[in-house]
């Protein structure tokens, strides 16, 4: 049995007894911690995918200790200019040991009782159906002068411009050598 879970931002295959490190997280030495985030559940040739996580599964693990991974060097150089920076990085991680892996059967109880009351809602709304009022008529319609007022709308009459109103002459072109 395995599951694909989020922590921490990243996704992580986890098993029953294994352990994992992920980036450091606020909890200390010997806590107990859970992750709801789960994506995916393989049981036994059974597959079950989230969309975009299961509801109500749940990966319990324990954190067994904090490290700092390898250190990483970071080399910068640029050629012909005696520019070199070296620096060094190391992350620190949690390493955390999966206890289980399980999905809540508190909730299978609880879909009992959904079924319940999904039964009592269909019979009060059958109930409400047989209650039903005719609606009443619509209102009355605008009379068909009003109607023709609304529909045309109002025109501005149009001024003709003057001759002399009008754009002035184009002017005439610059005389150049032949």
């Amino acid at each position: 049995m395995y599951a694909i879970v989020e922590i921490a931002g990243q996704q992580f295959k986890v098993e029953e007894g294994k352990k994992i490190f992920v980036h450091r997280l606020e909890d200390e030495i010997e806590d107990k911690v859970e992750f709801d985030q789960v994506l995916l559940i393989e049981d036994e040739g059974k597959i079950i995918i989230g969309e975009p996580t299961i509801k109500d599964a749940l990966v319990e693990g324990k954190i067994v200790d904090r490290v700092r991974g390898d250190k990483v060097i970071v080399f910068k150089k640029k050629r012909k200019k005696g520019y070199r920076i070296r620096n060094g990085h190391r992350q620190n991680f949690t390493q955390i040991e999966i206890i289980s892996i399980k999905e809540k059967a508190v909730k299978k109880a609880a879909k009992k009782e959904e079924v319940k009351v999904a039964e009592k809602t269909v019979e009060k709304v059958a109930a409400v159906e047989t209650k039903v009022v005719e609606k009443k008529p619509a209102a009355k319609k605008a009379t068909p002068a009003k109607a023709q007022e609304k529909a045309a709308p109002v025109k501005k009459p149009t001024v003709k411009k003057s001759a002399t109103e009008k754009k002035p002459a184009a002017k005439k072109p610059a005389k150049g050598k032949e």
